[in-house]
């Protein structure tokens, strides 16, 4: 793994959410190609409930100030970083007050799932592509991890598709079980489709639940991690049909020597020296 570039882009990291499935392979697998001498970056949203302060989160203004047009409105892209301690890893933070500021990451306090989730995920995965085009850090993988952060491949290999930087990218998705129960806002596929998109990449998205959210990210990554010991039926039954590299799940305890050779191996196509 070593000098090869990782671009990390989650929608839960430890030690900044709570640790779930998602969070803690979002911490464990950069703090391992680090340790192998890799290069990583980290992109989270910067929901409400972190602590700035306890965290230490501070805003970059070189890389704040640009607006990211969301279903026909300007949003402003705040860029914060932090350091994980002990770790020498800097976490990138993608902020915005009207999609951010609110105290919790996807549900009220009821349970529900936030009207604008689906507006949500399209700014976050606009903002990491443009901050990452500023920092002029040209990634080999990029692993995508959570359904927020889903839409990432999409925007990437479609409406960024011509973009120099990441030409050589490969974009692997991990495939969780934890996802969440109904659909997004009704008019996610159009808001996608006003970006320019061609119908039939945003096909699944015409009902944008959490299956096809991810059937979506499969379509256009280039390799599938499964995440969880168990994913939903409909989503193996997919991997199935589909001539891509994939990983079976591999737990915290013994994933590290297995993402190494799939990334190298499976991935870029390249042996371990």
């Amino acid at each position: 793994m070593k000098d090869k570039r990782i671009l990390y882009v989650s929608s839960e990291v430890i030690p900044y959410l709570p640790e779930t499935e998602i969070s803690s392979m979002s911490f464990e697998a950069p703090r391992m190609v680090n340790s192998q001498g890799g290069q990583i970056r980290i992109f989270m949203p910067r929901f409400g409930n972190i602590n700035e302060r306890r965290h230490q989160l501070h805003e970059v203004i070189r890389l704040s100030g640009m607006n990211l047009v969301i279903n026909d409105l300007d949003m402003p892209l705040i860029i914060k970083v932090a350091s994980i301690p002990k770790e020498r890893m800097q976490v990138y933070f993608i902020d915005n007050e009207d999609y951010f500021k609110r105290k919790a990451t996807f549900t009220d306090e009821d349970g529900n799932l936030f009207e604008d989730n689906d507006e949500r995920a399209i700014f976050f995965a606009k903002g990491v592509i443009e901050t990452v085009k500023k920092l002029n850090w040209a990634p080999d993988i990029i692993h995508v991890h959570g359904w927020l952060a889903s839409l990432l491949p999409l925007y990437l290999r479609n409406y960024y598709g011509n973009e120099p930087l990441f030409k050589t990218s490969k974009i692997v998705t991990s495939v969780y079980g934890k996802g969440f129960e109904g659909n997004l806002d009704e008019e996610m596929q159009k808001k996608v489709l006003f970006d320019g998109l061609e119908d039939d990449t945003v096909a699944h998205l015409a009902t944008p639940d959490y299956v096809n959210i991810m059937k979506t990210a499969i379509d256009n990554s280039d390799a599938i991690i499964q995440g969880s010991e168990e994913i939903p039926e409909e989503l193996t039954t997919y991997l199935d049909k589909i001539d891509k590299p994939k990983l079976e799940f591999k737990s915290k305890e013994e994933f590290g020597q297995s993402y190494q050779d799939f990334y190298m191996g499976e991935v870029l196509n390249e042996k371990e020296q």
